[in-house]
Order: structure tokens, then C-alpha cells, then sequence
């Protein structure tokens, strides 16, 4: 007797949209902050994210980070923040989360959001005026969007860091997004602490274990060595607002200026003895962290030893426990200590290249292998601009792989993207309304008063254009020089 087999498969939803957002942190709210200028109450937007929440890096980051600027610049748009702390306060992960959400809500009296966390993109095919984006959920199920426009706002795709893999039985290895550095564990125990990284997560770490523990070994492992943009020249407290500090756009116009493809070393030189700040002796990083000149100064105070080397392993051997340099000499070091890793975040992994821009021009893609600012952030709010704008496509912007720039050359890399920024703002300026400059909330410049601020963008605005060659040939020769995809998109 035949018989038929009853399945049970599940049903795939299918939801449509005007637009499709694929990523709920800094980058992606951005973005929806502008859809939601151009889009009317009745228009849809979908917001995919993998994680539980919006928030991006900031749901899975290290408990005790903080801001690295004032908490007001960092936010969607022109959106104002509700904490009503000093408008120096550098906002704590939580407040940061908290903001995000508060977003959200602005944009949901602007427009429909339908939000699907805990759902990640598949796959996506552009054809006839339509996106369709499959996605599934992590318990399985899929989904088919069909947009009509598709932001891919994953940004950096910063992970967790892992601890550090060491041979030893006789330490503890720890990274900060796994172990709270003002925890119980590492609270009940008197042993040194080794910091492993010397970038701002370090500085981080560094700050709280020494402010918590008065007393207690810290040591900090610092590779090369990085320097930071000084937050007391960036933004200058109280009165000083109206006459000290230099804004960050006249910074960059600088740095524009000087850097010609070949002169790195120069540019950083100046760079930091006008703008940084440091504690190691060495500065061969910079990746436009803020440090302040007090936060330095406790650290560089409370540091029982630097060591400019890379650790590659620590291990027991003769009754010691050995800390392994890259260099090829070692350390012995107390038994029971703990190894913290603070390796970088930014610009990690191989991910596969993508136009900023489809050839179609409904897919916008914010990643660093297109890059086209500096940041992310600045890139979802200006390129969403560029695409409601109909002039994303069509504008001969550089795009930078910077992922790639970074791995062949740590010197070169803040000072090309340094100019890939201000070459694309120059063309940005003549395509775009000026409020949408005006309403850019994440604009460093807005920490000073607005007289102040509107003399220097007016000056930018009168002046851009006469660089634009200069920094155009200067992406053109680290173009040729370290062999990096560094031009306009050319599609296939």
C-alpha cells in the first residue's frame, strides 16, 4: 500500500518595504535618521539586526568603555540627547545603549519601523527597481524583503576580542569583553596585571585597573605604540570654547594639506606634537582615538612598566612562567598573573569586497573594504543623503579599501583616509541641500559655539574646492604605491 509522508516545513514570510536597513548601530541609525527625512508617515522601513538590540558594537563591547568624545556628538542625525549631564560628559556604555533607543523613538513618529532583531541577511538580488533580501533568524526561520532600496550598514563588523591563546597553566587570560576589570574575580586576586595592546581599549583598561586598585602592578605591553588626538585641544572646556582649540575640520583641511602620498612620517610628526597626545616612546598607531591629558597622565602614573614588544605566548618552563615577545626575548612573570587582550577591534578579518554603491543604485553598502569617510557613522548619514538624492550612483567619489590599506601599511593609513575624507566631503558639498550639513549632529565641530563654528564652515565651504586636485593626486599615488583599490567605483 502507498503512502504519503506528511512534512512539515516552515512557511517562508515575505514583507515589503520602502526600505530595507541591515545593521542597528551608529552606521545604520544614521541612516534610518535620514530615510526618515524623506520618507512620509505612512512609508515603511524594515531594520534587520543579528543581535537582540539596537546598538551595534555597543550591545557586545567591554563593560566599562566610555565614550571617547562628548557624549552629545555621537548620535543619529541632529537627534539632541536626554541625560542632561555636562556637555563634556563622556557617556558610559549603558547611557550610550540607552541613547540608541531613544533614537529610535524620534524616528518612529517620523515614519513606520518595523524591527526584526535577532534576524541576519542571507543574501540579496537587485533587479527591476526592487531589492529582494533573504534573511533568517537564529532559530531558523526565513524571510524574503522586497525594498526598494537596501542599506547594508554593517560598518566595521566589530567582534568581541577572544583571550589571548597562551601555552601556560599558571596565568589567567582574560579579554575585557569577557571579564569586567572591576569584577569580583580580578577584584579577589592581588596578582599583576599584563595589558596586551596599546590603543584605546588598552587606555581603558589601564585607567580602570589603576583607578580601582591604587597600588596594584599594571604592566602595559604596547607594540609599537600609539598616539591620540589630545581631547583638551579638541575640545576645550568652559570659555575656552570661544578662543582655544582648533575645530577638527580645519584639522583635517591641515592634514589634507600636508600629505602628498609619500610623507607619512612627516605628517606624523606634526601630527602628533601639534594635536597628540602619548605615554608610550614609540607612536607607530593612530587611529583617531581621544585621550585626555589627565587620563594620560594617571596612566602613565600608575603603569608599573611599559613594554614596547608583541606577546606571542606565555609559558612554563624551569619552574618560571615565561612571557614571550614577538621580538624573540621573554619576561618571566609572577605565577597567578593575568594577561589582558587589548589587541584592536577596527579593520580585523577578510571580508569579501563590495561596491559603496550597486550598479543598479538601490543597494548602499557601509563597510571598510568601499570605504568613502572615515567613520562609518559619518558615512550612513551622508551616503543615505546621496542616495534619497538619487546622486549616489553618479557622484565620482573615492572609494578606499581600507581594510587592506591598514594591513600594508599602519603609518600611511590615518593620513590617506585623512584625504579620501575630505576629497569626498568637497563633492559632497556641491551635491547635497546645506541643511543636511547643518543637521549632521555628529559633526566634531559643534562642540564649539556657533558663531565660531559657522566662520569655519563658511571658510570651508568657500575654500574646498581649490584642494581637490591635491587630494585626489595624493590617493592616486597610494593608489599606485601599496597597490590598494583607491578610485572611483568602477562596476562590472
Amino acid at each position: 500500500m502507498n503512502g504519503t509522508r506528511a512534512t512539515s516545513e516552515p512557511s517562508v514570510r515575505v514583507e515589503r518595504c520602502d526600505v530595507c536597513i541591515v545593521g542597528a548601530g551608529i552606521a545604520g541609525i544614521n541612516a534610518l535618521f535620514v530615510a526618515s527625512c524623506y520618507l512620509s508617515r505612512s512609508q515603511k522601513v524594515i531594520l534587520v539586526d543579528r543581535r537582540g538590540r539596537s546598538g551595534g558594537m555597543w550591545v557586545d563591547t567591554y563593560a566599562y568603555v566610555r565614550l571617547h568624545q562628548p557624549h552629545g556628538l555621537f548620535t543619529a542625525g541632529n537627534i539632541k540627547w536626554t541625560l542632561g549631564q555636562d556637555r563634556a560628559y563622556l557617556a558610559t556604555k549603558s547611557e550610550v545603549l540607552a541613547h540608541f533607543e531613544h533614537c529610535l523613538e524620534v524616528v518612529r513618529q517620523r515614519v513606520q519601523v518595523d524591527e526584526y532583531f535577532g534576524w541576519e541577511l542571507e543574501s540579496h538580488d537587485e533587479s527591476d527597481g526592487v531589492v529582494r533580501i533573504t534573511c533568517h533568524s537564529s532559530d531558523g526561520h526565513l524571510m524574503i524583503v522586497e525594498a526598494k532600496r537596501l542599506i547594508k550598514a554593517s560598518g566595521f563588523g566589530i567582534v568581541p576580542n577572544d583571550p589571548l591563546e597562551i601555552s601556560s597553566s599558571r596565568v589567567t587570560s582574560v579579554s575585557p569583553d569577557y571579564c569586567d576589570m572591576r569584577g569580583e574575580e580580578i577584584g579577589a586576586s592581588d596578582a599583576p596585571v599584563w595589558i596586551v595592546g596599546g590603543g584605546k581599549t588598552a587606555m581603558d583598561t589601564a585607567h580602570t585597573l589603576i583607578t580601582h586598585y591604587p597600588g596594584r602592578e599594571v604592566n602595559l605591553v604596547a607594540g609599537s605604540g600609539t598616539y591620540f588626538s589630545n581631547r583638551d585641544r579638541l575640545f576645550p572646556a568652559g570659555a575656552r570654547r570661544w578662543w582655544g582649540g582648533t575645530l577638527v575640520t580645519g584639522i583635517f583641511v591641515e592634514m589634507g594639506r600636508r600629505f602628498d602620498g609619500t610623507n607619512e612620517i612627516d605628517v606624523a610628526t606634526w601630527m602628533r606634537d601639534t594635536y597628540g597626545t602619548w605615554l608610550t616612546p614609540t607612536t607607530g598607531n593612530y587611529l583617531l582615538g581621544v585621550l585626555s591629558e589627565a587620563e594620560n597622565k594617571t596612566i602613565a602614573a600608575g603603569l608599573n612598566e611599559v613594554i614596547m614588544d608583541h606577546v606571542v605566548d606565555a609559558v612554563d618552563r624551569n619552574g618560571e612562567t615565561d612571557l614571550m615577545f614577538r621580538s624573540g626575548l621573554s619576561r618571566t612573570i609572577q605565577p597567578g598573573s593575568w594577561i589582558v587582550n587589548c589587541t584592536g577591534y577596527v579593520l580585523k578579518g577578510d571580508k569579501p569586497y563590495e561596491p559603496y554603491v550597486s550598479e543598479g543604485g538601490a543597494v548602499l553598502s557601509v563597510q571598510p573594504r568601499s570605504a568613502t569617510l572615515h567613520l562609518t557613522s559619518y558615512t550612513g548619514y551622508f551616503l543615505t543623503h546621496l542616495l534619497f538624492l538619487d546622486k549616489l550612483r553618479d557622484l565620482p567619489l573615492y572609494e578606499l579599501d581600507a581594510l587592506d590599506l591598514r594591513k600594508k601599511s599602519n603609518a600611511v593609513f590615518p593620513y590617506a583616509v585623512g584625504s579620501l575624507t575630505m576629497h569626498n566631503l568637497s563633492l559632497m558639498l556641491d551635491s547635497v541641500p546645506n541643511k543636511v550639513l547643518l543637521d549632521c549632529g555628529l559633526d566634531l565641530d559643534h562642540w564649539y559655539p556657533l558663531p565660531r563654528r559657522m566662520i569655519g564652515t563658511m571658510q570651508f565651504m568657500l575654500t574646498h574646492r581649490r584642494g581637490r586636485d591635491h587630494l585626489r593626486d595624493t590617493l592616486d599615488i597610494v593608489r599606485e604605491r601599496f597597490d590598494v583599490r583607491c578610485g572611483p567605483v568602477i562596476h562590472s
